[in-house]
């Protein structure tokens, strides 16, 4: 049988929201203003990557706790997604505007979170909630969640940063690669779903 490839609303509504891995993905997104102000306001690169790697272990430890507490939740495997992606976004608007990254980079990335997010009205007429987390996605995202410390690294003034830098531009053009093919399959999963057997009804 094929699964059915997202997240009712209905299922979205039904389930319990407070729970330690939704908990993580909160505080998570708390800092995601942070990290920006750090990165733009006083430039403090340090603190901004003790940010990061504080998210990244969070990120690890969501998922984690979820399976240990069974603790798992369709709000979780929204939240998850969402701060990966403001922090992504977030990352890449401070970079381009210090010179860290061409626009090209950021055109790339961005573009193609635009074009999933285009679709997500369709989906939802479907009677979905949300595009279900691909494995190729989360190597998108752990890729470029790699690339973007390394990239901090390879631009401050200390001695390890020449041999941060070619770490930095292969994870980010991993990075790039399978984020625009995981866009792809997005697209294509939503042509091919059928609709939901109770889809939402508009409010």
């Amino acid at each position: 049988m094929r699964q059915t490839p997202g997240v009712t609303i209905r299922e979205l509504a039904a389930e319990r929201w407070l729970t330690v891995p939704n908990a993580l993905s909160v505080i998570r997104l708390a800092g995601v203003p942070l990290f920006l102000w750090l990165l733009l306001g006083p430039q403090a690169d340090g603190w901004a990557l003790i940010v990061l790697v504080v998210s990244g272990i969070t990120d690890w430890l969501d998922g984690k706790l979820a399976r240990l507490l069974d603790q798992y939740s369709r709000l979780g495997e929204l939240l998850d997604p969402l701060a990966d992606r403001l922090y992504t976004v977030a990352t890449l608007a401070a970079f381009l505007i210090r010179g860290i990254v061409p626009w090209w980079v950021v055109v790339l990335i961005i573009g193609r979170d635009v074009v999933v997010t285009a679709a997500l009205p369709l989906l939802r007429r479907k009677g979905y909630a949300a595009f279900p987390v691909l494995y190729i996605g989360k190597a998108a995202t752990l890729n470029l969640l790699y690339a973007f410390p390394l990239l901090l690294l390879a631009q401050m003034d200390w001695a390890g940063a020449d041999i941060a830098r070619p770490f930095a531009y292969a994870f980010t053009a991993w990075g790039i690669a399978l984020h625009l093919w995981s866009g792809t399959l997005y697209v294509v999963q939503l042509v091919r779903s059928p609709a939901a057997a109770t889809p939402a009804r508009a409010g």
